[in-house]
C-alpha cells in the first residue's frame, strides 16, 4: 500500500481513458508504428525480409516481462525510445535489424501521441453527448416550470426551470462542436526525420514521390486523413494547445452548471441525486452536502488551469525542438483529458438524477412576484389616468417599504396590500392578484426551449450516437 496511484487514475476516470494513456497502450502503439514502417518501406523497394514483419507481428502487444526489460535497459541507456527498441529485437530477433529505419525517436512518440489525442477527443466527444442528452431531457421535462430567475444572484424577471437548464446545455454543445472541430484536424507527424526535412528516408527509398508515399500509407494506417506537412523533430504542439483550449473550455462550463446546481439546493429548489445510504456530514447527520457538484468544480479548476501548461509548451519550442517540453506533456496531456473525462461522468450522473421541488421553485418566485408585477402596476394604475412618472416614485417607496419589512419582520411580501391601499393607484386587491399569474412574467421560454431542441441540441445528438455506459463516477 506504500506506492503511491494518481487520484485520477484510482478515484476518478474512467477505466476506458485510463486504458487510452496507459503505457501497454502506448507502447503497443510504437509496435505499430514499427511494423507500419518496416511494411511500408519494405513495399516501396527497401529490402526486409518477410521474416520481419512477421516476427513483429507475432509481438505487438508487449508482455508484462518484456515492458520489465525495457525498463530495466532504459535505466541503463536513460532513454526510453532504445530500451523498447533493444526489448523488442530481443523477442524478435528478426526484425531487430529494421526497426525504426530512418527514423527518430519522435517517430514513435509524437505519432503515438497523436492517435491517443485523437481516440482520447473521441471518447469525450461520446461522454459529453451522453452529458448533453441528460439535461436535454431535464430541459424538455421542465420547460414551462415558472422560476424566480436570478442577476448577480439577487432576484429578477422569471424565467423556467428548463429554459435555464438550456444555458448550460447552449454552453456544453459549443465546447463539444469546438473540440470536434479541432479532433478534425489532428494530422500524423509522419515520417519526417530528425529536424523534419525527410533527409534519412529521401537517402533510404532515393525518391521524393516515395517519400510522400510512405507518409501517406503510415497516416492512413492510423485512420488519419495525412500528415502535417512540415514539422521540425516534433509534431507541432499548436494543436494539443488547441485541443486543451477546447477541454478548458468543457471545464468552464461544467463549472457554471455545478456552481449553478449548488446556488439552487441553497435554495432547496433543485438538488444533485443522493443515494440512499449516501453520507453528507460526519458531523451533521441532516446534511444533504452537493458533493457531486462540489467535486466537479474541484476537477473543473484544475482543469482549467491545464491549459496554460500546452501554451508554453508551444511557445517554448527553441528552432527545430528543445525536450524541456517532454516531462511536461507527458503530465498534462494525460491529465487534461482524465480530469475532461471524470468532470463528463459527473456531468451526466447529476443531470440524470436532478431533483426538482416544485412547491419551493413556486414558494421562492411566489414571495418576489409582487416586485416582478411592478411594471404591471404600472401600466394599470396608468390605464385609468394616473401619472406615469407619479406612479412610478410612490411605487419605488412602497417597493422599499414592503422589501423593509419582509427583512426585518419576516412577513410574506405586502407590496400589494400597500398598493391596494394607496388611492394613487385606484386598484382593487382583486386586480392586483389577476396580475400575478407567473405565466405572464415567462415570456417565450417554454417555446425557446422547444426550438433550441429541436434545432440544436437534438440533431447533435442524432449525429453523434452516445451508446449506454454502465461507467458512473467511481467514488
Amino acid at each position: 500500500m506504500d506506492e503511491f496511484v494518481h487520484p485520477l487514475a484510482g478515484r476518478y476516470a474512467s477505466r476506458a481513458m485510463r486504458r487510452l494513456f496507459s503505457p501497454a497502450a502506448r507502447f503497443a502503439l510504437w509496435r505499430r508504428l514499427w511494423l507500419v514502417l518496416m511494411r511500408a518501406e519494405r513495399d516501396l523497394g527497401l529490402a526486409i525480409p518477410a521474416a520481419a514483419l512477421t516476427e513483429l507481428e507475432a509481438h505487438l502487444e508487449p508482455t508484462a516481462s518484456e515492458l520489465g526489460r525495457a525498463a530495466q535497459i532504459e535505466r541503463e541507456t536513460r532513454h526510453d525510445v532504445m530500451a523498447h527498441i533493444r526489448a523488442l529485437a530481443e523477442v524478435a530477433p528478426a526484425a531487430g535489424p529494421y526497426l525504426h529505419l530512418g527514423a527518430t525517436s519522435c517517430y514513435v512518440t509524437d505519432n503515438a501521441d497523436l492517435v491517443i489525442l485523437a481516440r482520447a477527443a473521441d471518447l469525450i466527444l461520446k461522454r459529453g453527448t451522453a452529458a448533453a442528452a441528460a439535461i436535454a431531457e431535464f430541459a424538455r421535462a421542465n420547460r414551462a416550470l415558472p422560476c424566480l430567475g436570478h442577476t448577480h444572484f439577487q432576484p429578477a424577471q422569471p424565467t423556467t426551470v428548463g429554459k435555464r437548464a438550456c444555458l448550460w446545455l447552449a454552453d456544453l454543445i459549443a465546447d463539444l462542436e469546438r473540440l470536434e472541430a479541432e479532433r478534425g484536424r489532428l494530422l500524423l507527424r509522419g515520417a519526417k526525420g530528425t529536424t523534419g526535412t525527410q533527409a534519412s528516408f529521401l537517402q533510404l527509398l532515393g525518391d521524393s514521390d516515395k517519400v510522400r508515399e510512405l507518409d501517406r500509407r503510415i497516416a492512413a494506417a492510423f485512420g488519419f486523413p495525412g500528415t502535417y506537412p512540415v514539422t521540425g523533430q516534433t509534431s507541432p504542439r499548436k494543436p494539443e494547445f488547441y485541443l486543451l483550449a477546447c477541454l478548458s473550455g468543457l471545464a468552464q462550463s461544467a463549472h457554471k452548471f455545478a456552481g449553478d446546481i449548488r446556488l439552487l439546493a441553497r435554495l432547496k429548489e433543485i438538488e444533485e441525486p443522493f443515494g440512499e445510504g449516501q453520507v453528507g456530514s460526519s458531523a451533521m447527520p441532516y446534511k444533504r452536502n452537493p458533493m457531486r457538484c462540489e467535486r466537479m468544480t474541484a476537477l473543473a479548476r484544475h482543469l482549467i488551469v491545464l491549459e496554460p501548461d500546452a501554451a508554453w509548451t508551444a511557445a517554448s519550442q527553441w528552432l527545430e525542438r528543445t525536450l524541456d517540453d517532454s516531462a511536461n506533456r507527458r503530465i498534462a496531456l494525460p491529465e487534461a483529458f482524465l480530469t475532461a473525462d471524470a468532470i463528463l461522468l459527473l456531468w451526466r450522473s447529476v443531470a440524470a438524477g436532478l431533483e426538482v421541488h416544485p412547491a419551493m421553485v413556486r414558494r421562492n418566485l411566489e414571495e418576489e412576484l409582487p416586485f416582478m408585477a411592478s411594471e404591471e402596476i404600472l401600466l394599470a394604475a396608468a390605464a385609468r389616468g394616473g401619472d406615469r412618472q407619479q406612479l412610478h416614485e410612490r411605487l419605488r417607496v412602497l417597493s422599499g417599504e414592503a422589501g423593509r419589512r419582509v427583512k426585518d419582520g419576516g412577513e410574506k411580501n405586502p407590496l400589494l396590500e400597500l398598493v391596494a391601499a394607496d388611492p394613487a393607484f385606484a386598484l382593487d386587491r382583486g386586480r392586483l392578484d389577476g396580475l400575478l399569474d407567473p405565466a405572464r412574467f415567462i415570456g417565450r421560454a417554454p417555446e425557446q426551449v422547444d426550438e433550441f431542441l429541436a434545432t440544436v441540441v437534438q440533431p447533435w445528438i442524432a449525429a453523434h450516437p452516445a451508446p449506454v455506459d454502465d461507467e458512473e463516477p467511481q467514488v
